[in-house]
């Protein structure tokens, strides 16, 4: 097959989008050093060598804010990896800003860092080691340095009802497991329809991948919602199924 020769205009437009590593780190406010240890980590792409010089794209950009968001929201190196080892190499700049629209938090708030004393003033009592560790493995408490937390607020007053029933350490792992198995099954499939099915129809219409964010940004609370319901109902049916066995 004959090689396609780029047109005069279209080499011009992808002139235009290549950025130097200074601009490239002015774009997305990171340092130089940081952008080479995410290239030698596989997290984005080398960059494209013209002559001596290398030089960057969009995609370069948007994988470097994913990465940036998941940062934000505690994922480790570790976990970063794996997240952007799942999508695929040749995915569009629009694609990747798909999956940190995904990514980004549904309905809660952001975490706050406070102090042990902090959260026993919350709780109205001191609280003890085993305490600490049912609303660490709840995924409410993430432990920091020097007796300091990131805390998600917004669940810590349900945490702490639990604690005050005597909700076991073990129960609320296990239970954190299955929530953490079945939610990754689920984004995933999310992510699946977004990608083939609302992606495509909003790029034929023009639209940005900024206004796509705001549009995923107002159709989170009725994704949660319909899970919450779906939720219900399904515990509601699992529990009459129950009671109508054991009385067999």
């Amino acid at each position: 097959m004959a090689e396609q020769v780029e047109s005069p205009a279209e080499a011009l437009e992808a002139a235009r989008e290549l950025l130097t590593l200074d601009e490239l780190t002015a774009r997305v406010q990171m340092s130089v050093r940081n952008v080479r240890f995410y290239t030698t980590k596989g997290l984005v792409p080398p960059p494209i060598r013209r002559g001596r010089s290398g030089y960057y794209t969009p995609d370069h950009v948007a994988r470097l804010a994913l990465v940036q968001e998941l940062q934000a929201h505690g994922f480790t190196l570790a976990a970063i990896e794996k997240y952007v080892a799942d999508i695929p190499d040749d995915a569009s700049a629009e694609d990747v800003a798909l999956h940190r629209t995904m990514v980004a938090p549904w309905m809660s708030d952001h975490p706050v860092e406070l102090s042990r004393a902090d959260i026993c003033g919350r709780a109205g009592r001191e609280l003890a080691d085993e305490d600490f560790d049912t609303l660490e493995a709840m995924e409410i408490l993430h432990p920091l340095p020097d007796d300091r937390y990131q805390v998600a607020v917004t669940q810590l007053a349900v945490g702490l009802g639990l604690l005050e029933i005597g909700y076991p350490v073990e129960a609320a792992k296990a239970a954190r497991e299955l929530y953490n198995r079945h939610g990754q099954e689920m984004a995933r499939e999310l992510l699946e329809l977004f990608r083939t099915q609302v992606w495509p129809a909003y790029r034929e219409s023009g639209m940005t991948p900024e206004r796509l964010q705001q549009v995923v940004e107002r159709i989170k609370p009725l994704s949660v919602a319909s899970l919450v319901t779906a939720y219900e109902a399904a515990m509601d049916a699992a529990t009459r199924e129950d009671i109508a066995r054991r009385n067999r």
